[in-house]
Formats: C-alpha cells, sequence, structure tokens
C-alpha cells in the first residue's frame, strides 16, 4: 500500500504549534508568526489545539527545544491527544528523527512542509502540480535518510501526500532522476508560455502582486469577471490567471481602452526557497508587466512588514524598477478598527513615504474602485 506522503486527511486533525522567539524578537511578533502557522494548519484542514514558545539564541541542533521545553510539548501533546507538532521554522532531517524518538504515533511537520502540503492541495494546472512537485522531491531528498521509518507509522493525513513515488526503492537516484525530469518538464512548459507571451506584447499589462490573503483574487474578479476561486484562506489560488479587461475611459465616454490583467501566487514569510525557485516562471507574468499593482492588506496589524517582505522578495527574484500602484484594501475593515483615522492625510502620508501613487479601496464593498480604475488607465494612456 502507498505511503501517501503530502496528504490531507477527510478527518480533522489536532496540532500542536511550536515557535522560538530570538533574542531580537519581540513577543508580539512571535504571536503573530504563531498565528499566521495557525492559519496555515487551518487552510490545511486541521484545528490547532495549544501553543509551545521558548526564548532561544538559535533552535537546539538535535531537538529545536532545550530538553524541559520538549517535556513541556510532549505532555501538552498527550494531554490534547494531538496528531501532530508543526515547527514555524525548517527542521533538519537529524532534528526529524530525535523528535520521533520522543512522539510515537504523532507526526513532525515543519511550516515548509506543511506549506508544500496546501500547494500540493491547491495546485490545479499542470505547472502548478510540477512547481510543486519539484519542490517536494527537492525537499525529501536530503531527508530520505529517516523519512521512511517515519512513513511506516503513519496512516495518511496533512503533510503526508507524496511527490510521486512511493516504494522503498525510492532512493536518492530515483529522486534527482525525478527532479531531472520535471525540471525538464517546466522548462518546455515555460517556453510555451514564453511564446504566448510574446503574442500579447502589443497590449499593455497589468500584474496583482502581494501578500497571501490580502484579496488579490477578488480584485481580479472585480476587475475582469475571472470566475476566480477567492477564500480568506493562505494559498486559496496558486495559478498564474491572465484575463483581458477592457475599461471606458470614465473621462472620456465612449472611448474603450483594453489591457491584460494577471493574478500571481501569493508571498509569505519564511516562504521555501524551493517554492521561490520553482514559482519564478508562474510570476515572469509579474517580471514582463507594465505595471505592478501591489496589493496591501491594510487592515491587518503588520501590513507595514508584509509590505516589505513583498518588495524584498519582489527584488530578490529580480523584479525591480517597474512602475508600482501601491493598492491599500479591505479599507472599510481599518476604518472600523481606527474610526479616528482621516483617510485622506494617511492616504498622502503613504504616498509622500513610497513616492509612488496609491488607492485606498474595498474590493468586498466596492469602495473607491472608480478612483483604481481611473490610477490604472492614466498609467495605460
Amino acid at each position: 500500500m502507498k505511503p501517501d506522503y503530502f496528504y490531507n486527511a477527510l478527518k480533522t486533525e489536532k496540532a500542536v504549534l511550536v515557535g522560538i522567539q530570538y533574542k531580537h524578537e519581540r513577543k508580539e511578533k512571535v504571536k503573530e508568526y504563531l498565528d499566521e502557522l495557525e492559519s496555515l494548519v487551518h487552510t490545511a484542514g486541521a484545528t490547532t489545539h495549544g501553543r509551545i514558545t521558548q526564548s532561544l539564541d538559535y533552535p537546539n541542533p538535535r531537538t529545536f527545544l532545550g530538553e524541559g521545553k520538549l517535556e513541556e510539548l510532549v505532555a501538552l501533546v498527550n494531554i490534547q491527544e494531538a496528531d501532530m507538532v508543526v515547527f514555524d521554522d525548517e527542521l533538519s532531517p537529524s532534528q526529524i528523527r530525535n523528535l520521533e524518538k520522543h512522539f510515537k504515533e504523532v507526526k513532525i511537520l515543519d511550516r515548509s512542509m506543511l506549506i508544500l502540503d496546501i500547494f500540493s492541495k491547491n495546485a490545479k494546472t499542470a505547472q502548478a502540480k510540477t512547481q510543486v512537485e519539484l519542490a517536494q522531491n527537492q525537499y525529501l531528498l536530503p531527508r530520505l535518510t529517516n523519512m521512511w521509518t517515519h512513513l511506516s507509522k503513519q496512516k495518511g493525513g496533512i503533510g503526508m501526500k507524496g511527490p510521486g513515488e512511493t516504494e522503498i526503492e525510492t532512493d536518492r537516484r530515483v529522486i534527482r532522476s525525478n527532479i531531472t525530469k520535471m525540471q525538464e518538464r517546466l522548462a518546455l512548459i515555460e517556453k510555451q508560455n514564453k511564446v504566448q507571451r510574446q503574442s500579447r506584447t502589443d497590449k499593455k499589462r497589468v500584474a496583482l502582486v502581494g501578500y497571501t490573503n490580502v484579496g488579490k483574487s477578488t480584485i481580479m474578479n472585480l476587475l475582469s469577471n475571472a470566475g476566480i476561486l477567492a477564500e480568506n484562506k493562505l494559498f486559496a489560488t496558486l495559478d498564474s490567471t491572465v484575463r483581458k479587461v477592457v475599461f471606458e475611459d470614465p473621462d472620456a465616454p465612449g472611448v474603450f481602452v483594453p489591457f491584460l490583467l494577471s493574478d500571481t501566487v501569493g508571498f509569505i514569510r519564511k516562504l521555501p526557497t524551493l517554492l521561490i525557485e520553482s514559482f519564478k516562471s508562474t510570476l515572469a507574468e509579474a517580471t514582463e508587466a507594465d505595471l505592478l499593482l501591489h496589493v496591501v492588506d491594510v487592515s491587518h496589524p503588520e501590513f507595514e512588514s508584509q509590505l516589505e517582505l513583498v518588495k524584498k522578495t519582489l527584488f530578490e527574484i529580480g523584479i525591480k524598477d517597474k512602475p508600482v500602484l501601491l493598492v491599500f484594501n479591505k479599507v472599510d475593515e481599518y476604518l472600523k478598527a481606527n474610526p479616528e483615522t482621516d483617510l485622506t492625510e494617511f492616504e498622502n502620508s503613504w504616498i509622500s513615504k513610497e513616492h509612488a501613487p496609491v488607492v485606498f479601496i474595498s474590493a468586498t464593498q466596492k469602495t473607491n474602485i472608480d478612483q483604481l480604475k481611473r490610477q490604472i488607465l492614466q498609467f495605460i494612456q
């Protein structure tokens, strides 16, 4: 019988979360990280039943946590009858092996494994599926030595659906062969996509980018009637979608302006490097766009750090010196939480800070959508 490695279970599994408060981090920041990890767990289909944090300069190289805190974690897992322990940082193969000795039938997952599981579940197109499969194989390769003893105890669930090879003979040689094949397959898909993009060079291209779950797909649907899945979950959509959009110029009735609008996969903290590399081809729509709509969830308490993370990630994958329109979404929720805010003054401060155009909207309430359209048209024309 095949051991499914990265599989989402039908039953609701229970998870306990583990994080480290590093010397330079505030306690509130660690809580925010674990809140996000809990959202990932929820997206994967499980529920959270407790958290453990420890202040450390760096993770214990053997067991991630110190000995006393590890005993506390084992006790919590037993009390909650948890199915899995999810660590907010990536675990080394030896850490996984040592932790397994303390947890008999409980799965040990790290943030990367959880994100890979979600991506595996949500990938729909051949390109996205191949990209996720490639990242899974690359993740498994250094962990292969102890992985099979880990799998032999498991019967499915989150973190258990594998990238294809399922028998014990899935050794390093086979996985390396798979990686090569998938890289070749992705290169072919990207070649075909590049031809398609080149055929569209006569049209202006606008790409939505931003942190995951900020409302990009909702805005895409609003502007283009694309019919994309838009859920209040992390990574609800992975595949790049391109739609032709035609706006009527509000200042010149009867004048219609066409352009191409694309949606892209969202970013997140500690996104596995393997996935960033795998999804570079998906982000090609952003790389070759004439204008980026950087969508920000202004109602999120850490929206500024999310904004900076997206800018940093875009720079790292080679997207720089492009015109950007900052789209602060969910302004209705922000004003509910901050009723004393002068929105005009807030907007002007961001225009001054970013030296770029800014628009505040609510995609769900359709607030200021005409202003957003006008800003896009101004650039295109």
